[in-house]
């Protein structure tokens, strides 16, 4: 398994956290691997035998590009053979800016010229050119960023609940962004498609989650104290909220997965 994140350039910080580019084979066998909930709304573009979601239905597969809005619980994706990922990884609070559309909540399917990337892409990663691929990307949200005005209001908000880690009551992030809770609810909800509370339990939840996958034996109190939470139960309860078990069964399985992948987090937890 191949991981790897890479930096946006300086003008797109504020709306891109980073771009990342992700490869594993799968097998012959149908195989799943688990999306676990973060602060994030991705847009993802995939390359190979493609993948799937449950649905009624059965197997549900899923255009390239399609996006990961906010979720409440993991999502299990399905595959087979090799499979090549490349991500954009956005605040939720820019999309619409953006890309003129709302990043709402789970999978996502939507049309947008944002899809004409998919044969250029699809060109390079065949070839290994992942750099010019992500050159390509790169390029594209540049000029996408070029032609909107950012809301001031809410990049200040997002600035102050990112540089917390999503710790800040809604009144304080109201007060960063020299706007009243309701002004700054209503417009990051149309923004978004989410409260500035949603938002902030999915980052507190994510800085939770890392920790404990990269040093499973920390302390849940202390982590609860730094993070903000009011104590340890109510950490383990909004752990298990948005990752539907406990800090410390996701400890346990952390210890155990990381004997056979690298020490860096990465996007897909195989299930």
């Amino acid at each position: 398994m191949r991981h790897h994140e890479f930096e946006p350039p300086e003008e797109l910080r504020d709306t891109i956290r980073c771009f990342w580019y992700n490869q594993r084979d799968f097998g012959e066998q149908e195989s799943s691997f688990e999306v676990p909930p973060d602060g994030y709304t991705e847009i993802i573009f995939h390359f190979g035998k493609g993948c799937s979601i449950a649905s009624k239905g059965g197997l549900q597969p899923l255009p390239s590009p399609f996006m990961m809005g906010l979720l409440q619980l993991p999502v299990h994706f399905y595959t087979r053979n090799r499979l090549e990922i490349l991500g954009i990884r956005c605040y939720p609070w820019t999309v619409f800016d953006l890309l003129g559309l709302p990043s709402g909540k789970g999978v996502l399917l939507f049309e947008h010229p944002v899809a004409e990337l998919q044969a250029p892409l699809q060109k390079y990663i065949q070839a290994g050119k992942i750099e010019d691929a992500l050159a390509l990307v790169k390029r594209y949200f540049l000029r996408l960023r070029s032609q909107v005005s950012m809301d001031s209001m809410l990049y200040k908000a997002g600035v102050a609940m990112r540089k917390a880690n999503g710790s800040l009551p809604v009144s304080q992030v109201a007060a960063a962004a020299h706007a009243t809770v309701r002004t700054l609810e209503r417009n990051f909800k149309q923004s978004s498609g989410h409260t500035v509370k949603d938002v902030s339990g999915l980052m507190r939840f994510e800085q939770v989650r890392n920790r404990l996958w990269l040093y499973p034996d920390s302390g849940l109190a202390g982590i609860a104290q730094e993070l903000g939470y009011t104590d340890q139960s109510h950490l383990s309860r909004e752990f298990k909220r948005y990752s539907g078990t406990t800090p410390a069964a996701f400890a346990r399985k952390a210890k155990k997965t990381k004997q056979t992948v690298s020490d860096d987090f990465v996007a897909f937890i195989q299930a």
